[in-house]
């Protein structure tokens, strides 16, 4: 689209054509650069602005026939509105007219206000939603199209079947002959899975059944004795006695609401309904009361809950009974009534954008952010930049606010703080509608030692859920470690991965901590250096091994378009190959290493010291036949302590330089190197790429969350608060959408560079070829699918008509350049020359074809082949496109 505001480029702003654009470096220092006119578009903004005032004059009229066929269904829309309005207003006169002679109009059907009203608004929301759903009518490339479904529609659930494990577990191996010297390990892990897999197939009735413990087990309807009422049950095996106490029964248990205990050390007890009403009202608090072994008296949150909350002068949570009464229709949501999916779950993606989240800290404003708030004000950001997968934390209850999530106390319920359970389905129903794959990082790793509010010494004894002593407790963390050996402890696990995907219709999970799950550890203190040795041997904990082998068969059995991400820091092999096939069954592990690199180098060196072939070799240092996630920083370096890539940059400057217009080197040299370095971590770093909320736009600053005073509980060292304030706790939004600032610039590269992806899938491209790790000349130039890119990562030199290597003959163009205006460059190498780069034959760097470019300091240009080049197609501002590119993926 043309736009009719002026731009900054080469730090003058013009407005018409002719002028020459002044040619400066992206950041300190001068190298050699040309200067270029301005491109063509700035020519044509006055034009535009005339013609798009003359398109809305009244006058102007179209015909029918030429209307495209969403703005004809507007029209009529419209039309039928006026006739109705009209109708009304003569059956009023007709009314009045018959009451003054005499006529009574008592009994006669007439439809209510508010359901005029509803019928409208019901009109208007299908309109705008077809509105949304076809954006080809008017003439723009449809880069996110949502999902539209017809009013009633229920989201539609597909499940597979597990099958039984064949082979012996080696078929991993064929990718690295070399660990045929630790097959033996490998085999006794796979029968250890297989021999788990028959006992669950032959005393629980499979994996499915298996895998529902939330319907037998914690509150759940049902009948006794022809009676409808309530079934609580509770695995407790060591407590003496187990009674329901709350809101209900005024925290007095009656003889009725004391559980009997049965032989494999479960309580029950059932509530019949008085006179059809629930024994127990909808949100009202309960706990259960438990006599532990040693006579002491206990009261713990049911360990099955669905919600637990913590009232405003409280300190501790209570669970709280879930039942809404009423049920929405699908797709609306409706205060205390249970929600009904509407939209189907979106396809897996092929390349996945992940944007990792936090709903209580997305707001502006330093508050607690709904599930509400965060459909309606991030979930349309995060689709407009271009990701198709959201990783949202915390959302399992956890009482610590300050452990991002990480310290869990209620498994199977949503964090009460951003609201109901409810209103997160109708969040992740709105995610869907918009295409987003929904994944949730759960934390099976461990859990929290709050005994008060969490599962922790919930009968009394310290070996239920986890393992007794020294064992069981992880001293840095301070928290319980599970023992994944016990059946009921498998149970409940597997049960909270299915409860995410069948009651919320999560799409997968970001498995948390798992390298302190698979040994013994726990990677503490443990520099791994690839050895083999480190990985399959007394070191390794296979019962957490087996856990996660089981856990990863269940959910790609039960639900084959979910996907399983690891954060496994040891590198394990066989980590990211099938179960079936003797790997541990997860889809992606998360390459930690590239965000320990940035931070590396950004601390001890600057960056005319930075080693080329040292971060090319970080990036794609990953076994083969096992996917990753590549990422520049997560929410770990955004944390109170560290520092992101744009603080490690800008640092103070961020609060004095930032304004547009304004010149200052530290911030053109963080803006330039930020944009490179996104750019070079999702083209080589893995099969898919992440990012942090905010970090997108270089979010100053770090994450705080609200504490109190504390100690370390490893070290005893005093940790100072700050007060409870949500001031560091939350999203400076208005930053980045502000004019006068230049977060713009970053964030609209980030837009630009999550799009190219749409349209080639360069990120999980199989080809890849680094065909150049300049030292000397700072430059980086590789190949990912059918693109060229070339990085000149040195401060002050730019070189012209330089020779890089290619694969595929022809003529390219530039599809993307951080070096544009409208990402804060300078216009030296833009889509707006639209030239072309004709290839020749002859080997140069060990490739067929080469051609010679123009590269800037600090500067990524990204050639594609120009049939598929468009410098005019602006539905992505700074992309040069043509149509939505020739493997367009969502």
């Amino acid at each position: 689209m043309m736009r009719a505001t002026t731009k900054r480029f080469g730090g003058y702003g013009k407005s018409s054509a002719g002028c020459v654009a002044r040619a400066r470096p992206s950041g300190s220092g001068s190298g050699h650069r040309r200067s270029h006119p301005f491109p063509p578009h700035l020519q044509q903004q006055q034009q535009g602005v005339w013609c798009r005032a003359q398109a809305e004059e009244p006058e102007i009229s179209v015909s029918d026939e030429d209307l495209p066929p969403l703005d004809l269904l507007k029209k009529e829309n419209e039309l039928l509105r006026q006739a109705i309005e009209s109708a009304g207003g003569s059956v009023n006169e007709l009314e009045e007219e018959l009451e003054a002679e005499g006529v009574s109009l008592e009994g006669v059907a007439q439809v209510p206000a508010d359901e005029e009203e509803a019928e409208a608004e019901e009109g208007e929301a299908a309109v705008a939603e077809e509105e949304e759903a076809a954006p080809a009518a008017s003439g723009k490339p449809d880069w996110s199209p949502v999902q539209v479904q017809p009013a009633g529609h229920h989201m539609e659930e597909i499940y597979g079947e597990p099958q039984n494990p064949t082979g012996d577990g080696t078929e991993c191996l064929r990718f690295d002959p070399t660990l045929w010297s630790h097959a033996g390990h490998i085999k006794e892990r796979y029968n250890r899975y297989c021999n788990l897999r028959y006992a669950i197939d032959t005393n629980e009735g499979g994996l499915d059944n298996f895998s529902k413990g939330y319907e037998h087990f914690g509150f759940n309807r049902g009948t006794h004795e022809e009676k409808e009422g309530i079934w609580y049950r509770e695995w407790a095996p060591n407590a003496k006695a187990l009674a329901l106490v709350g809101d209900f029964n005024d925290w007095e248990p009656q003889p009725e609401h004391w559980a009997f205990k049965n032989e494999f050390g479960v309580w029950e007890l059932f509530l019949p309904d008085i006179e059809g009403k629930s024994a127990i009202p909808h949100r009202s608090r309960i706990k259960c009361r438990i006599e532990a072994e040693s006579g002491e008296w206990l009261e713990r949150i049911p360990a099955w809950i669905k919600w637990a909350t913590q009232a405003w002068d409280e300190v501790q949570f209570n669970g709280c009974y879930w039942e809404p009464e009423g049920t929405s229709e699908p797709g609306v949501f409706e205060q205390d009534k249970k929600y009904q999916f509407k939209y189907n779950r979106p396809k897996r993606p092929a390349n996945m954008r992940i944007y990792e989240c936090h709903v209580g800290m997305s707001s502006k404003e330093p508050k607690v952010n709904s599930y509400l708030e965060f459909k309606d004000d991030v979930l349309p950001r995060i689709k407009a930049l271009g990701y198709n997968t959201i990783q949202i934390m915390a959302i399992q209850e956890h009482a610590y606010y300050g452990s991002f999530g990480y310290h869990v106390t209620n498994f199977f319920g949503v964090s009460s703080r951003s609201g109901t359970p409810d209103e997160l389905k109708a969040m992740i129903d709105e995610a869907h509608r918009l295409g987003l794959f929904v994944l949730i990082d759960i934390v099976h790793s461990h859990a929290s030692s709050n005994s008060n509010d969490g599962i922790n010494l919930f009968d009394g004894s310290g070996g239920q859920y986890f393992h007794e002593g020294a064992k069981g407790y992880h001293w840095m963390w301070d928290s319980r470690l599970f023992n994944y050996g016990n059946w009921e402890v498998m149970r409940f696990l597997l049960s909270n991965c299915r409860w995410w995907l069948d009651e919320y219709k999560f799409d997968g999970f970001r498995f948390d901590g798992v390298t302190s799950m698979m040994y013994h550890h726990h990677g503490l203190q443990m520099a791994f250096t690839g050895n083999y040795d480190e990985y399959f041997g007394m070191q390794t904990d296979l019962d957490s091994v087996v856990y996660l082998m089981i856990a990863n068969d269940m959910i790609h059995s039960l639900f084959p378009n979910a996907v399983t991400i690891g954060e496994d820091v040891s590198g394990m092999p066989t980590f990211c190959r099938p179960v079936q096939e003797g790997g541990v069954g997860f889809d992606y592990r998360l390459n930690m290493a590239i965000a320990d690199k940035w931070i590396d180098i950004m601390e001890t060196s600057t960056d005319e010291y930075w080693g080329m072939g040292d971060i090319c070799h970080t990036l794609t240092n990953r076994r083969y036949g096992e996917a990753c996630i590549g990422y520049a920083e997560s929410h770990d370096q955004a944390l109170v302590g560290d520092k992101t890539i744009a603080f490690w940059l800008m640092d103070a400057e961020m609060y004095y330089g930032m304004e547009d217009g304004t010149h200052n080197d530290v911030v053109s040299r963080g803006i330039a190197l930020h944009k490179m370095i996104r750019c070079i971590s999702s083209a080589l770093g893995g099969e898919g790429y992440l990012n942090f909320m905010g970090n997108e736009f270089g979010h100053p600053e770090w994450i705080d969350f609200p504490r109190d005073d504390t100690y370390d509980t490893s070290t005893g060292e005093f940790i100072p608060g700050n007060g409870g304030s949500h001031d560091k706790c939350r999203r400076r939004w208005d930053l980045a959408d502000s004019d006068e600032l230049k977060y713009k610039y970053m964030n609209s590269y980030d837009r630009a560079l999550m799009h190219l992806d749409k349209a080639f899938g360069f990120f999980n491209a199989p080809h890849t070829f680094i065909s150049r790790k300049d030292e000397m000349d700072k430059l980086i130039v590789f190949e990912r699918g059918d693109l060229v890119f070339v990085l000149n990562f040195h401060p002050t030199n730019s070189y012209s008509d330089y020779r890089v290597g290619c694969c595929n003959p022809g003529a390219y163009k530039v599809v993307l350049s951080s070096d544009e205006g409208v990402f804060g460059g300078w216009n030296n190498v833009s889509k707006w020359n639209d030239a072309e780069f004709h290839t020749q034959d002859g080997d140069y760097d060990s490739r067929p074809c080469s051609m010679q470019v123009y590269a800037p300091s600090r500067t990524a240009v990204v050639y594609a082949p120009a049939d598929w080049c468009d410098y005019e197609n602006e539905s992505v501002v700074g992309l040069g496109v043509k149509d939505v590119g020739p493997y367009f993926n969502v």
